[in-house]
């Protein structure tokens, strides 16, 4: 958390409300915007720790590993 994220690469958090690291994650996304990262935080209702786990069987498991392949997809595209 205290880390300098200065030059880090582009950074995809996903995280539900019910997780015990939610209000961590919130603070690594303001953290590394701050460094002018590029992040996104993705923040899904009423999961459990590490709910993309649960692929196949919980729908949003299913839709965050699509957002992930998207955000890995589009970074490394060249421009």
């Amino acid at each position: 958390m205290l880390a300098d994220l200065t030059g880090f690469p582009p950074i995809l958090l996903q995280v539900g409300t019910n997780e015990l690291l939610l209000d961590d994650s919130v603070r690594l996304a303001k953290r590394a915007r701050d460094a002018e990262v590029d992040v996104i935080l993705d923040i899904t209702a009423g999961v459990p720790h590490v709910f993309q786990s649960f692929i196949g069987q919980l729908d949003e498991a299913d839709h965050a590993l699509d957002r992930a392949a998207l955000f890995i997809t589009q970074r490394l595209q060249t421009p």
